[in-house]
């Protein structure tokens, strides 16, 4: 079984039922299946064979998904890629990737036509038609990528609905996804079949989603978060998805009140946002039966007070694109731990190990290692990278953790992001919690700079409400909570912290600022 052939069963057990609502219209789960199986038809017609690799440039959208599950049936590999990324992060995973066909949209035209010389095994770019693409009415037949553009459309409509595909190994690739590449260049992790399927599979259990949940999917689809947690695992399980192009309170308010959804998804910026949003009424969201949240570690506070004024409960899991990504998430028949993010979830198995990979004692820090049907095959065309990584059948994750005595999960930090202080080790987490705490603090980030003296020091960054609080006063704060070592040397205000398009603080681009400075 795979994601492809169990959305086939979905559609034939409801093939009434919708499966998504995109711009407050819905398709139902036959709908969809009969879409997909076309498009994969209209891919093979374009000379796409099982293996071949097909690349996503493309948001929260139905293209999205019948691009993937197409390919998918297919038996191609889908490599999704964040179509905000810069022409030469695109072009390095086209390339890297060995992508033959890129499914972008119209608004991109711009971005293939400079770069389809440079792209030499991209044979077709297939066009998803947007209102705003309309507008800008290129004339496609004067562009010198023309012979290569086909319509999305097209595509589809050329397709055949009759066609069965071919059989799929359960180790086949079917995804790969590139890493955020906070060091060097980024890699690709290859999922296959099983990988994919036995998270979602395993993730949607754990949470209890049935056929009457409508899941709020607001996180982007190109990432392994949303992938996993907010679109495989409901059509596994048959419950209608709420596709959110692009996440605003505003919107997920409008949603809630209009669809009454029973799952949210998102990363704790997101919760933070919507949280501090004025016209956020706890009644639109009195239809939610879980919150879930994932990316980045939660402060305490922040999960509190989200609980507390909306009502609901927010279960931390925890996740890596080489895992497919979840492991662990907190449980829903058991007590919760804020600042847990769990216990393992079934079949995945979490460890905290030393530098020797020998488990430490309850309570001790070392780094997070992972093992189960999920953990990745290995980076593509990176082996010494992936026998690194993958040790004894053990993904390293590189996260530093703790585990207490009822195999709760705490992420103490990214062991790259660890700060020593005089010999002292300090986790920017740590200190994170506590600046989250004052009432005045909307964000913070922590991170440590070069120090003659100590090696290196403790430097926030904070976003603020309160316009008159100064770095002395969130100083002597943290004086109060912290150890001498702990507390932050420089406090720097920010009108807002860089994050990713999934909302998640870069710490590495804060780094940056540093160094350039």
């Amino acid at each position: 079984m795979n994601l492809s052939s169990q959305l086939h069963e979905t559609a034939k057990r409801l093939p009434q039922k919708p499966a998504y609502y995109f711009m407050d219209q819905s398709s139902t789960y036959a709908e969809l299946d009969g879409a997909i199986t076309k498009f994969a038809s209209g891919l093979e017609q374009l000379g796409v064979k099982k293996g071949d690799h097909v690349g996503l440039l493309l948001g929260n959208s139905p293209y999205f998904i019948i691009g993937m599950y197409g390919a998918l049936r297919l038996g191609a590999t889908v490599i999704p890629i964040n179509p905000i990324y810069t022409p030469d992060e695109i072009g390095y995973i086209l390339n890297n990737g060995d992508v033959k066909v890129v499914v972008a949209l119209d608004l991109l035209l711009p971005l293939a036509e400079k770069m389809h010389g440079a792209l030499p095994s991209v044979e077709n770019f297939i066009v998803c038609e947007t209102p705003q693409g309309k507008e800008a009415n290129t004339d496609l037949s004067k562009l010198t990528v023309a012979p290569k553009l086909k319509a999305f459309t097209q595509v589809l409509v050329s397709g055949d609905l009759s066609y069965k595909g071919p059989e799929l190994d359960e180790d086949d690739v079917a995804v790969i996804l590139y890493t955020s590449g906070t060091t060097g260049k980024p890699k690709g992790a290859m999922l296959t079949h099983k990988n994919l399927f036995s998270n979602a599979r395993d993730v949607g259990q754990y949470l209890h989603m049935n056929e009457d949940d409508r899941v709020i999917t607001t996180l982007p689809m190109f990432h392994v978060f949303c992938l996993t947690v907010a679109l495989n695992a409901p059509f596994m399980t048959g419950a209608t998805i709420l596709i959110d192009p692009k996440f605003s309170p505003q919107e997920i308010f409008r949603l809630a009140k209009k669809f009454e959804p029973t799952v949210f998804a998102g990363v704790p910026t997101m919760y933070n946002f919507l949280y501090q949003y004025p016209e956020g009424n706890p009644e639109d969201l009195k239809s939610l039966r879980l919150c879930i949240s994932g990316g980045a570690s939660m402060p305490v506070s922040l999960l509190k007070a989200f609980e507390e004024k909306f009502n609901v409960l927010i279960s931390e899991g925890y996740g890596l694109s080489e895992a497919s990504p979840v492991t662990c998430f907190n449980p829903l028949d058991k007590p919760r731990k804020p600042g847990s993010i769990g216990q393992s979830i079934v079949n995945v198995e979490n460890r905290v190990v030393n530098e020797l990979g020998e488990e430490v004692p309850v309570g001790e820090v070392g780094e997070l290692i992972v093992r189960g049907p999920n953990v990745m095959k290995g980076y593509y065309k990176l082996p010494e990278e992936s026998a690194a990584t993958i040790r004894d059948g053990w993904l390293y994750t590189g996260d530093l953790a703790k585990v207490d005595e009822e195999g709760y999960f705490y992420i103490v930090d990214r062991k790259k992001d660890l700060i020593l202080v005089g010999g002292y080790n300090v986790y920017p987490r740590e200190v994170e919690e506590v600046l989250y705490a004052h009432p005045d603090v909307v964000e913070a980030a922590v991170l440590g700079v070069p120090d003659p003296n100590l090696g290196e020091a403790v430097r926030s960054y904070v976003v603020s409400k309160n316009p008159e609080l100064t770095a002395e006063q969130l100083h002597e704060y943290c004086s109060e909570h912290l150890a001498k070592y702990k507390v932050p040397s420089s406090i720097e205000f920010l009108e807002e912290l860089p994050k990713n398009t999934t909302g998640k603080i870069l710490r590495r681009a804060l780094k940056q600022q540093v160094l350039q400075n």
